[in-house]
């Protein structure tokens, strides 16, 4: 019986767990953290065995084959000692794609792969067919696929899934962007970083498909000196395009397999230009899955969008509150800043991952009246933006923050949390940083 070792007891740990048992597989799940009591059950009722707050390497160092959690990194005391052992070490999405027949889109990116991936679910589940998702988003592919109900999966992948992944090829890739985040992961070399999104088209044949942004400078830079077996289909909002989806006077004409698809960008639920984009990827998914053109533009049109992403939550005294947590790097709070259309309060920081503001600065100085730090460390920011805004507040925690924005924030104005930061120094997650900002603004 082959031995497998899971490193990590969350959502995709635990779904890894459930699949290895299922395939008869000797499985330990081993978590340096502690085990949340939800996933501890279910490994008990799978009578799976586990441990928590260590890892014991004579349990670890005897697998046939480890399935590390995409929040290790491979600089992990445990994950150098397995590879110099030469123990493969793979993610989830590569464990569980060697057992399923569905067919997979994979969706990456550093900005807008959530909404993408939620707004690709959407169109493709309108459109009447059987899908998932999964990823790095909703339950976990390997979970899923231990239960196997499902036609189409559509995934949410991290450069960190990608970099553990060895045959798997989805039939349909997405790349919506790439910008400089998740440095201190890939030694603060960017191009490390490229090459890891991009191992999403490596095993692609000429029956699958590529689908990204025509403009992006990274993207443009890899495809000019690599090769992708794939059909490449790019989107742009500049320059009329033969295939994909392009823009011309305000709409959107997507042309996919000799299908012409339009919808004007007024219908689309999400504003912002970065919204335009997300919508002709997924446009452009839903034609190649044969999605009705009417069903795709209803869809477009009726979808709610992402908790934490640009989300509105209340206007108090004539002032917006937005909740852009999710905005964990500098590119995501570009998007957030350029669609805002009143003076803005900006609430930004937390633990940097080897930052670079300057593409802000044009930005703050047009938009921002005021600066709130909400870190534990703020000087970068502070050296960053001080000459640029007249009022700049230190503060430790969302309701402080929260308070001082509002005694600053005048009728018409808007007060935005867009982080551009992690958000490990003072809470959880994103989420919990998002649903902090909101309780609090609801507590004014």
């Amino acid at each position: 019986m082959k031995r497998l070792v899971i490193l990590g007891g969350g959502e995709s740990g635990v779904g890894t767990a459930i699949l290895g048992k299922k395939k008869g597989y000797d499985v330990f799940v081993s978590d340096f953290g502690k085990i949340k009591s939800n996933y501890i059950e279910v490994l008990g009722l799978n009578k799976i065995e586990w441990e928590d707050e260590k890892h014991t390497e004579d349990l670890i160092l005897n697998a046939d084959l480890v399935m590390k959690s995409p929040g290790i990194p491979d600089k992990a005391p445990i994950v150098k000692k397995l590879l110099e052992k030469g123990i493969p070490v793979i993610s989830e999405i590569e464990f569980a794609y060697q057992y399923t027949n569905a067919i997979t889109i994979g969706i990456t990116g550093s900005n807008g792969k959530t909404t993408t991936t939620l707004l690709t679910h959407h169109l493709l589940k309108q459109g009447g067919l059987n899908v998932g998702l999964a990823g790095n988003i909703g339950k976990s592919f390997a979970w899923q696929v231990a239960e196997d109900k499902v036609d189409v999966y559509v995934l949410e992948l991290s450069s960190f899934q990608l970099d553990g992944i060895v045959t798997f090829k989805p039939h349909i890739a997405v790349i919506t962007n790439i910008s400089p985040d998740h440095l201190d992961r890939y030694n603060y070399d960017y191009g490390l970083y490229i090459e890891s999104k991009f191992r999403i088209t490596m095993n692609q044949t000429e029956e699958d498909y590529l689908i990204y942004d025509n403009e992006d400078e990274a993207i443009s830079f890899w495809l000019k000196n690599n090769k992708t077996k794939a059909k490449k289909l790019p989107f742009s909002l500049t320059k009329k395009l033969e295939e994909g989806s392009y823009l011309e006077d305000k709409t959107i004409i997507n042309i996919t397999n000799n299908k012409q698809i339009n919808m004007p960008t007024t219908n689309l639920s999400l504003d912002g230009m970065h919204n335009v984009k997300n919508a002709m990827a997924a446009t452009t998914v839903a034609q190649l899955m044969n999605i009705r053109k009417q069903t795709i533009r209803e869809s477009l049109s009726n979808f709610q969008g992402v908790e934490h992403r640009l989300e509105k939550v209340l206007k108090i005294e004539n002032v917006q509150y937005i909740n852009d947590s999710k905005a964990t790097n500098v590119n995501a709070t570009f998007f957030a800043l350029e669609s805002m259309e009143t003076p803005t309060i900006w609430i930004v920081g937390g633990v940097d991952k080897g930052n670079d503001y300057t593409e802000l600065m044009p930005l703050v100085n047009e938009k921002v009246k005021a600066i709130i730090c909400l870190g534990v460390d703020n000087k970068k920011i502070i050296d960053s933006f001080n000459n640029i805004v007249d009022v700049m507040v230190e503060t430790s925690s969302m309701e402080q923050a929260v308070k001082v924005a509002q005694k600053i924030a005048e009728k018409g104005e808007t007060v935005l949390l867009s982080p551009a930061c992690a958000s490990f120094d003072l809470f959880e997650n994103y989420e919990d940083r998002g649903n902090k900002f909101k309780s609090a603004v609801r507590g004014l």
